[in-house]
């Protein structure tokens, strides 16, 4: 084998404003079995990741809790940290954006980089709140989308159409915070020169590093390197814009070395955060820093993230390195979203999971790691957890593949053979799993775990059908048959010790409960070629993993539906007049899109006494819409022409067989009847309503 490869590697940092859920959890779990798997095969891989603290949300956040955001980050840190270690993530160290040595490296980097003159410095016109007399950040200003006319999109992009764009050009912008219309204001601001830095870009994103044991590793994945090219452009043009570092005050994070009342922006000190968090585990261990970040260092860094954050682990942080003076990473492995039951996870299903509902309903956090583990591969595709797929296929290869070979020779070698096992070192079984060690390596170094766990479970496969072929338990009832019992239980703990060590980086609690059994120190790689001992002792088996019942998956869904509406629902108070719909705060009011809209057609729907199905211009588009108010209008052509109020990002809903609607229009109950709302004179289709 060739000298120990000396590896940093880091997750995305969780930013310290909410929960960790699943989706969070793919991704930790992804980089840990990686990490774990370098370690295994006698690597120095070190696994640092923190938590984002840094910004406008985290201020308002405390705020609104009444603590400084100094005391709500450690709180929240300390919640993370005990999700994480709940599934068993093994950082070496997990640390915080807020601290001393992050917030040297970023002063560092950024007067590096304005030597460099890579930093300028501008006038430009903001948005300001002028309630709350604040700048506002572009994901707290709210508007119509200028391209598309899509209503409640953020400041930077449109959700609906993809656009990207400044807050300024939103059609009818209001403040996120408060409400309030917010007006322009001048202000300085700094901007990292990212155009300038087109030409090393093209050649980084394109490039490869080659490793100390000859392998060739490329900076970006392809369908990574593909999308960085469509932001890079063509030989000499480039779609890169300057990117703003700075933020006024009122700010959470560091004030900009030299420019009272300016603030680094969160995503320049974040990525920095992942050097800081190395600088504290070095600063303890007495790990050599510069050896990892020099711009010659020969040592490997690699950054696991969710497709989201590609722009700025792919471009921005790169460049931000190299003309710093640092070296850039060696790879950046991106990964899909998580889908539950083949939708977007749910609050209202239940399926928005977070970390903590899981461990709290006492399912096995191994069970999950296994699950993803199962789906995941080295390309950039959203996976996606079928709850009854999870169920049977843990309760499978689990418990009744892997566990199960253990337990059905434990007993034997107890009973029979005193604890001792016989040399069995010319197994053709044994030589078999042996043989796959490369191959199952390969693909957990490539990330392909989906086909690492095939693999190993086709390895299983066979250690069974060896156990059926045998059958121990009919050669314990047989005279003169000791000694083949003594082997091929033998041969079947052995065969469980090499699973063991090939399934050690996804199951971790079980691979320490799986040495202890076979009473060794600790489970590496290299044991998967060797078998144990003449005379070797292994302990009593312990049962390693119960199966997976439907009612704790039903539980689990059933927690987070609760914790959702135990969050959501309000305090009631009496009142002497008609009783009203729950309350409802500024914020939720402020998701409705209440528009305009004109009657193309209107007419009744056939095999329907209640729908009228109305053919309305919102103005930017057209839609069909059913509203269950025909009793009132006897004659609905004579609604043609009427301007009415619907609910334009009213989720469609199916209408049983007569199609699908479009949104809500607005009517009021009177006299046992449903009226349109009347609209004033001199309103046009796509007015803005409220």
């Amino acid at each position: 084998m060739t000298s120990p490869r000396k590896i940093l590697v880091t997750s995305a940092l969780p930013y310290a404003n909410g929960s960790i859920h699943l989706g969070h959890m793919v991704e930790h779990i992804q980089t840990d079995i990686w990490v774990r798997f370098q370690k295994l095969r006698g690597h120095d891989c070190r696994y640092c990741c923190a938590d984002d603290t840094h910004g406008t949300p985290v201020m308002l956040a405390a705020q609104k809790l009444g603590v400084q955001p100094e005391d709500m980050i450690a709180r929240v840190r300390e919640e993370h940290l005990a999700d994480f270690s709940g599934f068993l993530i093994g950082y070496d160290n997990y640390y915080s954006t807020h601290s001393t040595e992050n917030k040297e490296f970023s002063e560092k980097i950024y007067l590096a980089l304005k030597a460099n003159g890579k930093i300028e410095s501008r006038t430009i016109e903001q948005l300001f709140d002028p309630e709350k007399q604040m700048f506002l950040p572009d994901r707290f200003v709210k508007g119509e989308c200028p391209k598309c006319h899509a209503a409640d999109q953020y400041g930077d992009n449109c959700e609906v159409c993809g656009t990207t764009y400044s807050p300024t050009e939103l059609i009818k912008p209001y403040s996120a915070v408060s409400g309030a219309t917010p007006v322009l204001k001048e202000s300085e601001h700094f901007f990292f020169k990212l155009g300038e830095c087109a030409d090393y870009l093209k050649q980084w994103t394109s490039g490869s590093t080659t490793l100390s044991d000859g392998r060739v590793q490329p900076h970006l994945q392809p369908e990574a390197l593909n999308k960085m090219n469509e932001w890079l452009g063509k030989d000499g043009e480039t779609a890169l814009s300057d990117w703003d570092i700075s933020r006024d005050a009122p700010y959470f994070g560091f004030e900009i070395p030299g420019a009272p009342g300016k603030y680094f922006y969160v995503w320049l000190d974040a990525p920095v955060g992942y050097m800081a968090s190395f600088k504290n585990l070095c600063s303890r261990t007495g790990i050599e820093f510069d050896n990892y970040f020099r711009a010659d260092s020969d040592t490997e860094m690699y950054h696991f993230i969710g497709k989201d954050i590609l722009y700025f682990h792919a471009l921005f942080w790169p460049a931000m390195l190299h003309f710093s003076g640092h070296r850039a990473p060696t790879g950046v492995f991106a990964h899909g979203f998580l889908t539950v039951d083949g939708q977007k996870m749910s609050k209202s299903r239940g399926t928005f999971i977070t970390a903590k509902s899981y461990l709290e309903q006492k399912l096995n956090p191994e069970w999950m790691r296994y699950y993803i583990a199962a789906k995941l591969n080295s390309k950039i595709e959203d996976i996606d957890l079928n709850l009854q797929d999870f169920i049977s296929r843990v309760n499978s290869d689990l418990v009744g593949k892997y566990v199960n070979i253990a337990a059905r020779a434990s007993g034997f070698i107890a009973k029979r053979f005193e604890g001792r096992l016989k040399d069995v070192s010319g197994s053709a079984l044994l030589k078999k799993l042996a043989a796959e060690s490369e191959t199952i390596a390969a693909a957990y170094e490539e990330r392909e775990y989906a086909r690492a766990l095939r693999d190993i479970m086709a390895l299983a496969d066979a250690v069974n059908e060896y156990t059926d072929a045998n059958k121990p338990w009919e050669l314990a009832k047989q005279a003169g048959q000791e000694a083949r019992l003594h082997e091929v239980c033998s041969e079947l703990i052995n065969a469980f010790s090499v699973l063991s060590v090939y399934l050690a980086p996804v199951l971790p609690r079980v691979a320490e409960q799986a040495a202890a059994f076979l009473n060794l120190p600790a489970l590496s790689w290299d044991a998967a070629a060797q078998t144990l001992p003449a005379g070797h002792a292994i302990n009593q088996y312990k049962h390693l993993m119960q199966r997976v019942e439907q009612t704790q998956v039903d539980n689990l869904i059933e927690a987070n539906k609760q914790s959702i509406q135990t969050a959501a629902a309000p305090e009631q108070t009496e009142s002497k007049y008609e009783k009203v719909a729950e309350q409802a705060s500024f914020d939720d009011f402020m998701k409705i899109d209440m528009r305009v809209a004109k009657v193309i057609n209107c007419e009744a729907v056939e095999g329907s006494t209640k729908l009228l199905k109305f053919d309305l211009d919102f103005g930017f588009e057209k839609r069909v819409i059913f509203s269950g108010i025909a009793a009132s209008y006897p004659n609905p052509s004579e609604l043609n022409g009427r301007m009415v109020i619907a609910v334009a990002n009213f989720a469609p809903r199916k209408m049983a067989k007569f199609g699908v609607s479009e949104g809500m229009i607005l009517s009021a109950a009177a006299a046992g009847k449903l009226k349109l709302l009347d609209v004033d004179e001199g309103a046009q289709p796509g007015d803005k309503v409220g």
